[in-house]
């Protein structure tokens, strides 16, 4: 083997290493950690106040309570609008909450792309880190 061989083994030896560093990791805290992630809720008030939505670890809404103030101007746009912004605000942060979660064991852009659903991003940071690329 020529130098540039022995690197390539070295490196894949490291990462194989550090892919079983993280494997057992994930074994020991995973289980707590997937159970924190599925308890998460997040609660959003919208800028006007009238509007509270509660929203899961996967963005569900849960709970929306509607102060009764609204009905003293009733514009059905407006308030699809505020419930709308406010619940999606609430998405965004249980989103950070989870990445800030599993941010010990996943990096965040690899995290992100799996909340995402983006295979292909997930598959070419999959390759990057096969190759050596990271």
């Amino acid at each position: 083997m020529d130098s540039s061989e022995d690197r390539d083994a070295a490196g894949l030896q490291a990462y194989a290493d550090e892919l079983r560093t993280t494997f057992m990791r994930l074994q020991s805290e995973g289980t707590e950690l997937h159970a924190k992630a599925r308890a998460l809720q997040v609660t959003e008030k919208s800028r006007d106040g009238l509007v509270n939505a509660t929203v899961g670890s996967r963005g569900e809404l849960i709970r929306l309570d509607l102060d009764p103030r609204i009905y003293r101007h009733p514009d059905a746009r407006t308030l699809a609008d505020t419930i709308t912004e406010t619940v999606q605000r609430a998405g965004e942060k249980v989103r950070e909450q989870l990445l800030e979660l599993f941010s010990p064991l996943i990096p965040a852009e690899q995290m992100q792309a799996h909340l995402d659903g983006d295979l292909e991003t997930v598959m070419a940071q999959l390759a990057d880190q096969m190759g050596g690329r990271r």
